[in-house]
């Protein structure tokens, strides 16, 4: 699995099941990834790397908001139809 800083996930497990996240950081065993609403950049879910599913999509330039990360991930589900 290929999860690195500002890729966009899809979680496979756990109450955020189907939800999409930026992953704000990586380890070899976790991506620690927020949502900008119930997940915030200030307090970022840690979550297994088995446990989410990369889309293919990376964004470019620095992630620094909430408001910005809900914006990112409002415009990839329009895109994904």
């Amino acid at each position: 699995m290929n999860t690195v800083k500002g890729s966009i996930v899809k979680a496979v497990a756990g109450r955020e099941k189907n939800g999409f996240f930026v992953v704000l950081s990586c380890d070899s065993m976790f991506a620690y990834i927020a949502d900008g609403k119930r997940r915030k950049i200030e307090k970022p879910k840690k979550k297994k790397l088995i446990h989410i599913s990369p889309t293919g999509t990376v964004i470019e330039g620095s992630i620094k908001t909430n408001p910005q990360i809900r914006k990112i991930l409002s415009d990839f589900r329009k895109s994904e139809g």
